[in-house]
């Protein structure tokens, strides 16, 4: 990730993001673009989306969004996040930025992947609506989630292809602050290589 090197305020960031064809994040006064990704990427979060979708069906109060649409905590980041779930109300009157995500989830990219892990998801924390956050790999079938605890700690749950003789960890993601479960396999679906 490649910074602007010039400290810049939260209104001016999204001043500039509304004008802007590329997409940037913001963390503490830094700006941030966004890389493209690869078609593996891509299809990943199209398949969860898609998941998630069908699970929500028409009548939930919840909705889901791409990365297209920003999350937010206070002046501290603003961040394009692969796909996100907010149940709660006072996200609908910005249609640009939600602030109360109960699941947010990233498509690890070899190039951000340990900003992902780390920073951004101490970062998410700051989310008291916050519940679980899934770390996608690209690069084989697995799958992250991170999940806060009634301690208000986090957990962290790895789901991926058992061996041979059917090792725990099983195929099987369950995404409980939505109550989705489903097989690894989905989010793999139609990509040319793991």
């Amino acid at each position: 990730m490649i910074a602007v090197p010039n400290y810049i305020s939260t209104d001016e960031y999204l001043t500039l993001e509304r004008q802007s064809p590329i997409r940037h994040e913001y963390r503490r006064g830094l700006v941030y673009a966004m890389a493209g990704g690869t078609d593996n990427h891509d299809r990943i979060a199209f398949n969860l989306l898609k998941l998630i979708d069908n699970h929500l069906g028409n009548a939930s109060d919840c909705r889901f969004y791409s990365g297209n649409v920003k999350v937010n905590y206070r002046d501290n980041f603003y961040y394009y996040p692969d796909a996100f779930v907010t149940c709660d109300p006072r996200d609908r009157g910005d249609r640009y930025v939600k602030r109360y995500p109960k699941l947010v989830a990233e498509v690890l990219s070899s190039s951000t992947q340990d900003f992902d892990r780390d920073e951004k998801f101490a970062d998410y924390q700051q989310l008291d609506s916050l519940e679980e956050y899934v770390l996608i790999a690209q690069d084989s079938q697995r799958v992250e989630c991170r999940r806060r605890t009634k301690g208000n700690g986090w957990e962290t749950v790895v789901y991926q292809l058992g061996d041979a003789q059917g090792a725990p960890g099983g195929d099987r993601v369950v995404l409980t602050s939505i109550g989705l479960d489903f097989d690894l396999s989905e989010l793999y679906r139609g990509l040319d290589s793991v």
